[in-house]
């Protein structure tokens, strides 16, 4: 990153930000309880591992199980804001772990950013004696200065790890190890503050999309829901599902279908059904790594290549006139 450029730190809240009552605990706690201030507090080289002026605000504050709409488009706008001026090299987002990959995927489709937006986060509260804050902190403002980050798109660093948005996914409730990169891998490593890239970590084509103040006002944006093909499906019980999610103004559906995208017999005549409604349908897979294959001249436009939390958000900005981004 250029000399003189300030790196932005935006404080979302989640575990990163959580206090446990019970002294050195980590489980049962509360997220979302310190400010970005006292979070750059725990982390004193932080200035000199930046390399530039560091500056913080505090967007939200909130446990991002509860991730809204509204704090989406709040988090989009800024960050658009802040990238189109001269002075800002980088963005850096704390924020929770369990919607984490969501927001990230949210990002890079709205903004695909040609400065480096990296979020972090943590498994354990900020009072825990094992916490992992401050040192995802002090990556991810690593990874943000570091002069080959940009036109990489959005990134989420932790545990030394570099992901990119498309890839990443919480694939563990505790540990701190919680995220990967699917079949991906990770596109870099921090180690004691140096940014090692890996060989095939190209960077992204400059991607032409509508700015991020075109987002309509949340309660606008249309609504995409999931369901789940499994053992014992019931035509019945998935027609009721279908029926009232049309009544209650779901636009979409996406489908997280059995192994290479089936979806059970029962739940075909539900889909069906709310096509001829007007939903849109997206179909992926429920294993955690890989995609649907289609077999050889097979071109469904129903199918989705991410996973099916990521092809809602894909779906869902689709509907309000974005680029298709999930195949």
């Amino acid at each position: 990153m250029e000399c003189g450029k300030n790196i932005v730190i935006l404080g979302t809240g989640g575990t990163i930000a959580g206090v446990a009552e019970d002294a050195g605990a980590s489980v049962g706690y509360k997220p979302a309880q310190l400010g970005i201030a006292q979070l750059l507090q725990a982390v004193p080289d932080l200035q000199r591992l930046a390399g530039a002026a560091l500056q913080a605000e505090q967007l939200a504050q909130l446990d991002s199980k509860d991730m809204d709409h509204a704090t989406w488009r709040l988090l989009a706008q800024r960050c658009a804001e802040l990238l189109a001026r001269e002075n800002v090299g980088a963005i850096v987002i704390t924020h929770g772990t369990d919607t984490l990959e969501e927001t990230a995927w949210f990002l890079q489709c709205v903004l695909a950013p040609a400065k480096p937006v990296v979020l972090t986060c943590a498994m354990r509260p900020a009072s825990a004696v094992s916490a992992d804050g401050p040192g995802n902190l002090r990556d991810a403002v690593a990874c943000a200065a570091h002069d080959r980050a940009a036109g990489r798109g959005v990134l989420a660093v932790m545990q030394g790890q570099v992901f990119a948005a498309r890839q990443v996914s919480k694939t563990h409730p505790y540990r701190v190890d919680a995220f990967d990169g699917g079949e991906a891998g990770p596109l870099g490593w921090i180690e004691e503050g140096r940014v090692r890239w890996a060989a095939a970590a190209a960077q992204q084509a400059a991607q032409s999309l509508p700015p991020a103040t075109a987002l309509p006002e949340a309660e606008h944006w249309p609504q995409v829901e999931l369901l789940s093909s499994h053992a014992g499906c019931s035509t019945a019980v998935a027609l009721a599902q279908v029926q009232a999610l049309c009544a209650a103004g779901v636009r979409g559906l996406v489908v997280a279908g059995t192994g290479n995208g089936t979806t059970h017999k029962a739940l075909d005549v539900a889909l069906d059904h709310a096509q001829a409604q007007g939903l849109a349908v997206r179909r992926t897979t429920r294993c955690a790594r890989g995609r649907v294959v289609q077999a050889q001249g097979a071109d469904d436009s129903r199918v989705s290549a991410l996973p099916a939390v990521k092809a809602r958000i894909s779906l869902m900005l689709e509907l309000m006139g974005w680029p298709r981004t999930d195949r």
